[in-house]
């Protein structure tokens, strides 16, 4: 007997197995990471309903400024990005803000500093199976200005840039890494190429801005650096301003 579906499992059959309607989201989605951060950002949001919890994966749409806007917490590494995005993607929410961590391939970028990806290299293990190589992965332009100027108005130390994304956290080696900094990445991180791959095949508008933990470059580590902590919050206040933005307000 042979496999009875064309696909096993698709977004569309999760958002329906989770009970997620286009008209329960946003037309904007403001993702993070881990679930600390998404509850910083629910509380910034007016009367927030909860969509769904699946897994350790939770959803939430309320408003801010009159705008509806979705928040969830999209995961940490590719293969549950590549899930949370197609949930999004499949409930037509038509704006993705992706607010991450990366780590610095430039000696100048600092902990604590923001990256607006401009472009992607695909190092994931999910994108080849949605794309082939040849495949130009394209955040969303206006988006991408958008939070650059913002973050550039609310005070930010901000650059843009390729960002490689690897599934290899501790293989980021000096090999690969002096190679990826040669096709032009000044940042790397573990989420972004899938998210903003998956959300192009939808043709869903997405951009992402990442607040740096690290250098890989001079070796210095961020994760207990109070600065580090604030980049993460001013991350959530610059989405939420470029949504305010986008939307004329």
């Amino acid at each position: 007997m042979q496999m009875q579906k064309e696909v096993h499992l698709t977004g569309k059959d999760l958002t329906q197995m989770v009970q997620l309607r286009p008209q329960d989201v946003g037309r904007y989605a403001i993702v993070p990471g881990p679930k600390d951060r998404l509850e910083v950002l629910v509380k910034k949001l007016e009367s927030p309903v909860r969509n769904f919890s699946f897994m350790e994966y939770t959803m939430y749409t309320g408003a801010y400024n009159g705008i509806k806007i979705t928040a969830i917490n999209g995961g940490r590494f590719s293969t549950d990005t590549s899930i949370t995005t197609e949930v999004m993607c499949n409930a037509k929410i038509q704006n993705i803000i992706r607010i991450g961590t990366c780590g610095a391939l430039d000696e100048n970028i600092k902990v604590g500093d923001l990256v607006v990806a401009d472009s992607v290299i695909r190092g994931d293990g999910v994108t080849p199976y949605y794309v082939d190589k040849s495949f130009q992965t394209a955040p969303d332009k206006k988006i991408s200005d958008t939070l650059f100027s913002v973050a550039k108005d609310l005070g930010a130390n901000v650059y843009r840039g390729y960002v490689w994304t690897t599934d290899a956290l501790l293989r980021e080696t000096k090999e690969l890494v002096e190679a990826k900094r040669k096709e032009g990445a000044i940042a790397v991180d573990m989420v972004s190429s899938t998210l903003l791959t998956i959300a192009q095949i939808y043709k869903v508008k997405a951009a992402a801005i990442l607040a740096v933990s690290d250098n890989v470059i001079t070796g210095e580590m961020g994760f207990m650096n109070p600065l580090y902590y604030i980049a993460e919050t001013k991350l959530i206040e610059i989405a939420l301003e470029t949504v305010k933005r986008l939307e004329g307000k």
